[in-house]
């Protein structure tokens, strides 16, 4: 099956934070909270996988009050912090939404992510993932995580769903304001 064809099954788009939608850099407050930066067009890209009627989701490592208003700006549907245990989490998003793993993309960075990859229907990895992260995807992108990875692994579902007429059809529609980036 090539890669054109697992992304043309994909209904949830899944993702890693650290690494994959930041560059991994943390800035840490004087009173420990923790600052990460994102890039605006993985941000868009997550906007138009909406338009096309995909829904997203993160699992992360890793906590952050930053993320929740970020998930929450980008009206992403699942949100799951603090997680060991990532595949444990996809059963559960599978069990609730009722799909099954052919119909779910994950992109991710490093060894947290493994298990997750090895088991949806289309994975993929940032430029600079780790090796074994590379080695069991479907597709690698060109850019590193942080730096547009998201967006450019939701053109390639978008493209390979031929969701662009859908999209530009959908976007006549948008309210004139939107207050999210």
């Amino acid at each position: 099956m090539t890669e054109k064809d697992r992304a043309r099954k994909i209904k949830w788009i899944l993702m890693d934070v650290d690494g994959t939608l930041t560059d991994g850099t943390l800035l840490i407050l004087p009173d420990g909270e923790e600052l990460k930066t994102y890039n605006v067009k993985d941000g868009l890209g997550i906007f138009l996988a909406h338009l096309a009627g995909l829904k997203t989701g993160i699992i992360t490592g890793k906590s952050s009050k930053s993320l929740e208003k970020r998930a929450e700006n980008l009206r992403i549907q699942e949100l799951h912090q603090g997680i060991l245990d990532k595949k444990s989490v996809l059963q559960e998003i599978l069990e609730r939404n009722d799909i099954n793993e052919q119909e779910v993309a994950y992109i991710g960075d490093d060894l947290g992510d493994l298990e997750v990859i090895k088991s949806v229907g289309f994975a993929g990895a940032v430029a600079d993932a780790h090796p074994e992260i590379k080695k069991h995807s479907h597709f690698i992108c060109n850019h590193s995580g942080g730096k547009g990875a998201v967006r450019e692994f939701i053109e390639f579902i978008l493209s390979s769903q031929d969701k662009w007429a859908t999209i530009q059809e959908n976007v006549k529609n948008l309210p004139k304001k939107r207050s999210t980036a």
